[in-house]
C-alpha cells in the first residue's frame, strides 16, 4: 500500500511537470535505444561472420597460389618451383594422414556465353566432387556432379545463384543448357546464395562469388584452354577438409612445411586457416561490441546526470513541502522514497521508450546502410535494467539530501 501511494504521488508530480519531465528522459531514450542499436549492430556482424567461416568450412585449410606479378617474377619463381600441381596433391594426401578429402581448383574468365548474361559474365571453376561437402555447399536446384561426371570430362555443371539468375532468368534451370565459350553445358543444379566476403581465386581480387559456374575437373582441363594462362600454376588452388579429432592450425603448419620442401622455400602460395579467422574474428568482434557499447553508454550517464540535476532543482522547489510532510510526522526515509521514486519512474519510463527507439534504430541502419542487425533479448534486458539502475543511482543523492532538510527551516522557505 506504501508503495502504490509512493508511485501514485510520484505520477502525480511528474504530470504536474509534464515538459520538463519528458526533457528529462529523453537522455535515458537515447541511452537506452543506442545500446540497443549497436548491440543489434554487433550481433549481426557476429552472425555475418560466423556464416562466412562456417562457408569456407572450420575443419578446412585453404591453399591458393600467389600469381606472379610480372613475367620476369615468374620466370624467377619457376627456377625453383613449379607452383602448385596435382603432384602437391598426391604428395599431401601420402604425407598427412589428417586430411579426409581434398580438391583442386582452377579458374577461367569466358570469352563468350550463351545465353547472353544480364550481368558481368561469370567465372568458371574446374572443382573435383568433394568440393561440394568441403564447402558445404547449398542446393536451390539439383545437386553437385559426382564422380562418374568428372571420370568422363561430362559437359555438366552448376550455378551459382547470380550465374543463374542472369543466365536463365528466375524459371527452373535444371536440364536446361548453357554455352560457355564452345561447350554446351547441361544444368544439374543451382546453389543457394552464398555469403559475399572475398574472393577464393588466385591474385586477392575480389569477385562475385554468387557468379560462378562450376564443372568437373576433369572436363575444364579437356574441354577448355586458358588463352591468359601464361602466368598461372597448373592449379590455382587445394581445398583441404581435416578429419574431426585432426588439429587444423597444427596441419596447417605439417601442410606448410611439406609446400615449402616441395618449392624450395619459394612463396608462391598462401595457407588459410577458417578456424584461425573464426578465433581471431570473435575477438575482434568483442572488442568491437564493447567499444560500441561504452560510446552508448555515455549517453546513459549523460541522461543520469540529467535526472539528478532536474530532482535537485525540484527538492529546491519543493522545499516547503517537505518541511510541512516532516512536521506532520513523515520521516526520512518516506522524504528518500518519495524522491527516489520518481527518478526511477523517469528511467523507467525512458528506458521503454528507449527500447521502442532501440528497435526503430536497428531497424533504420539494416534498411539504409544495408548491414545486418539482430536485437537480442539480452540488449533489451541489459539496456532496460542499466536504465533503471541510472534511475536510482542518480536519484539517491538528492533524496537524501530532500531528507536532511531542516523541517523548521524548511517551513520558513520562500
Amino acid at each position: 500500500m506504501i508503495l502504490l501511494s509512493d508511485i501514485g504521488q510520484a505520477f502525480g508530480n511528474l504530470r504536474a511537470q509534464k515538459t520538463r519531465t519528458f526533457l528529462t528522459a529523453i537522455g535515458i531514450v537515447f541511452g537506452v535505444g543506442s545500446v540497443i542499436g549497436m548491440m543489434a549492430i554487433g550481433s549481426g556482424a557476429k552472425e555475418e561472420s560466423l556464416r562466412f567461416i562456417e562457408q569456407l568450412g572450420v575443419r578446412n585449410i585453404l591453399i591458393d597460389s600467389r600469381q606472379a606479378t610480372s613475367p620476369q617474377e615468374y620466370q624467377q619463381r619457376r627456377r625453383s618451383s613449379p607452383g602448385l600441381t596435382e603432384r602437391d596433391m598426391r604428395i599431401l594426401s601420402a604425407n598427412v594422414d589428417a586430411i579426409e578429402m581434398m580438391s583442386a581448383r582452377r579458374t577461367l574468365r569466358p570469352v563468350r556465353v550463351l545465353p547472353k548474361p544480364s550481368r558481368d559474365l561469370p567465372d568458371l571453376y574446374g572443382v573435383r566432387p568433394s568440393y561440394a561437402p568441403i564447402h558445404s555447399l547449398r542446393f536451390a536446384e539439383g545437386g553437385f556432379f559426382d564422380d562418374g561426371d568428372d571420370d568422363r570430362s561430362a559437359p555438366v555443371c552448376v550455378l551459382g545463384e547470380t550465374a543463374k539468375v542472369s543466365l536463365l532468368g528466375y524459371d527452373p534451370a535444371l536440364g536446361k543448357s548453357v554455352k560457355i565459350n564452345d561447350t554446351w553445358l547441361e544444368v544439374v543444379g543451382v546453389l543457394k546464395e552464398q555469403l559475399m566476403a572475398g574472393s577464393q581465386s588466385s591474385g586477392g581480387s575480389m569477385q562475385d562469388i554468387n557468379n560462378i559456374v562450376y564443372i568437373p575437373l576433369n572436363t575444364f582441363q579437356y574441354r577448355y584452354w586458358d588463352t591468359g594462362a601464361n602466368m598461372k600454376d597448373d592449379v590455382e588452388g587445394i581445398e583441404l577438409r581435416l578429419r574431426p579429432e585432426a588439429n587444423s592450425i597444427e596441419v596447417a603448419k605439417v601442410v606448410t612445411a611439406v609446400l615449402n620442401s616441395t618449392h624450395r622455400n619459394t612463396q608462391d602460395f598462401t595457407v588459410t586457416i577458417p578456424a584461425a579467422l573464426l578465433a581471431q574474428q570473435q575477438r575482434t568482434q568483442t572488442i568491437f561490441t564493447y567499444v560500441m557499447v561504452a560510446i552508448a553508454a555515455i549517453s546513459l550517464l549523460v541522461g543520469g546526470i540529467g535526472i539528478m540535476n532536474i530532482v535537485l532543482a525540484t527538492v529546491l522547489e519543493r522545499t516547503r513541502e517537505i518541511g510541512i510532510r516532516r512536521s506532520v510526522g513523515a520521516r526520512r526515509l518516506d522524504i528518500v522514497r518519495q524522491f527516489l521514486t520518481e527518478s526511477v519512474l523517469i528511467s523507467a519510463g525512458g528506458g521503454l521508450l528507449g527500447i521502442g527507439f532501440g528497435f526503430f534504430l536497428a531497424w533504420l541502419i539494416a534498411r539504409t546502410a544495408e548491414w545486418r542487425t539482430i536485437v537480442t533479448t539480452v540488449s533489451v534486458v541489459v539496456a532496460f535494467g542499466v536504465s533503471v539502475a541510472v534511475g536510482v543511482l542518480f536519484g539517491v543523492y538528492p533524496a537524501v539530501k530532500a531528507s536532511r532538510i531542516n523541517p523548521i527551516e524548511a517551513l520558513r522557505y520562500e
